[in-house]
C-alpha cells in the first residue's frame, strides 16, 4: 500500500489540509473509489474502512490485478464544518457552494488537442485522451479556493481509471446507483450484488457532479470525433449507500464485499468471489423520479416505508400545521418504489421530503438539486 498526501491550496495561514489516497496493486488498469464528498455522508467513509483493510489483505496475497485507489475522505474541508454540534458537510460553508457540483468539464478542454491526432485504435485513443485529461487539469489556472484546489485534485486522481465509484447516501434510503444509461449494462452486476433496489439513470443531470465529469467526457468525445473508434473508457456511478444512519458493521461489510466483487468481475482482483446473483432490480430514468414536496409547513408524519412499490394516488405523507390545524397529504404521481425520504420532520419551503423512481420521465432540465 502507497500512501499520498496530497496538500490543499488556500488553507488559512497555520493550517493546512490534505488529501489521502491509499494505493493498492499495479497494473494498466485502474479503480478509484472515493467516499464522503458530501463529508456528512459517513456510510461512504465506513464502508472505506473495511475496503482499506481487506485491500491490504488483497495485496499481500497477490490478487490484485491492478491498480486500485481509495480515497477514505474525499472532502477534508466539510469533514470540518461543524455548527453548534451539527456537522454541515453538504455546502463549503465559505461559498455555499454544494461540494458534488461544478467539477471540471474535461472534454471541452482538450478537443482543440485532439484535432488531428486520433487513430482507429481505441485503446490508442484511450492512453491519449487520458493523457490530456491529465494535461488540461495540470495547465488550469491556479485554484482560486480550497474546494477550487479539491475538485481539481479529485478529478486528477480519477481521470485514468477504468471504473470510478463515489460512495454517497441519502437522508433516509433504500441501496440505489446513479449512472448514465450508457453505462448500465457495465454496472448492472454491481447494483445486483449491493441488492440496490434502484437505478436512476441520466445521461446529463446537471450541476456536472464528479461521476458524471469522470464519464460523461468520453461520450461527448464520441459523440465529437464519430469518426474514430472512442470506447467510453470510465464506468463511474455514485452509490447511494442507504442512509445517513446506515453505519452498522453488518451492512457496510456486506457493502465492502459486494463492490470488491464487482471489481474482481472487472478483472481487477483474482480468486474465488460469489456469482452474481440472477435478479437485479430496474433501471428507470432519472427523470422518471418524484421529488415531493409539502404545501405548507408542519410536522411530518410519513404513510408508506421506505422500498414500498406505490402507486399514483397512493399516500406518501401527511403534514398538520400545529397552529392552525391545517392537514394535507401528498400524493404519489407516478407508480415505482419510494427510495428516499428527508430525515427533518418538519416541513420547510422548497425541501423535498419524499422520492418515488418512477419509470416514465415527468421532469425537464436540470434533475439534480442542491
Amino acid at each position: 500500500m502507497e500512501h499520498i498526501q496530497h496538500p490543499l491550496p488556500w488553507s488559512t495561514a497555520g493550517t493546512e489540509r490534505r488529501l489521502s489516497v491509499f494505493r493498492f496493486g499495479s497494473g494498466p488498469r485502474k479503480a478509484y473509489i472515493q467516499a464522503a464528498l458530501h463529508a456528512d455522508e459517513l456510510p461512504g467513509m465506513r464502508v472505506a474502512v473495511e475496503l482499506k483493510q481487506r485491500l491490504i489483505e488483497l495485496e499481500r496475497q497477490g490478487q490484485l490485478n491492478g491498480v486500485i485507489e481509495l480515497v477514505p475522505v474525499a472532502n477534508p474541508i466539510g469533514l470540518g464544518q461543524m455548527f453548534q454540534a451539527t456537522h454541515q458537510g453538504r455546502f463549503d460553508l465559505a461559498s455555499g457552494q454544494n461540494f458534488n457540483r461544478d467539477f471540471p468539464a474535461l472534454a471541452e478542454l482538450i478537443v482543440p488537442q485532439l484535432e488531428g491526432r486520433l487513430s482507429d485504435d481505441p485503446q490508442v485513443n484511450v492512453t491519449l485522451i487520458r493523457h490530456l485529461m491529465q494535461e488540461a487539469i495540470a495547465a488550469l489556472p491556479p485554484a482560486r479556493s480550497e474546494l477550487d484546489g479539491l475538485r481539481r485534485l479529485l478529478l486528477q486522481q480519477a481521470c485514468d481509471a477504468d471504473v470510478v465509484l463515489d460512495l454517497h447516501c441519502d437522508f433516509e434510503s433504500i441501496m440505489l446507483l446513479y449512472a448514465l444509461p450508457q453505462l448500465w449494462p457495465a454496472l448492472k452486476p454491481l447494483a445486483a450484488r449491493l441488492n440496490a433496489g434502484a437505478v436512476l439513470l441520466a445521461e446529463d443531470s446537471g450541476g456536472n457532479s464528479f461521476d458524471e465529469a469522470c464519464a460523461l467526457p468520453w461520450l461527448h468525445l464520441a459523440q465529437r470525433f464519430a469518426q474514430h473508434n472512442i470506447p467510453l473508457a470510465c464506468t463511474a456511478t455514485t452509490i447511494e449507500l442507504r442512509g445517513m444512519a446506515d453505519t452498522d458493521r453488518p451492512q457496510v461489510q456486506q457493502s465492502a464485499e459486494d463492490i470488491l466483487g464487482f471489481l474482481a468481475d472487472q478483472g481487477l482482483i483474482s480468486g474465488e468471489w460469489p456469482a452474481v446473483p440472477s435478479t437485479c432490480c430496474e433501471a428507470t430514468p432519472f427523470s422518471g423520479a418524484q421529488y415531493a414536496y409539502a404545501p405548507h409547513p408542519g410536522v411530518v408524519s410519513f404513510l408508506q416505508p421506505l422500498g414500498k412499490q406505490v402507486n399514483v394516488g397512493d399516500p406518501l405523507f401527511e403534514v398538520i400545521d400545529p397552529l392552525s390545524d391545517r392537514h394535507s397529504v401528498v400524493y404519489a404521481t407516478t407508480c415505482g418504489v419510494l427510495y428516499a425520504r428527508e430525515r427533518l420532520r418538519y416541513a420547510q419551503p422548497g425541501l423535498w421530503l419524499a422520492k418515488v423512481a418512477g419509470r416514465h420521465p415527468i421532469r425537464q432540465g436540470r434533475l439534480l438539486t442542491d
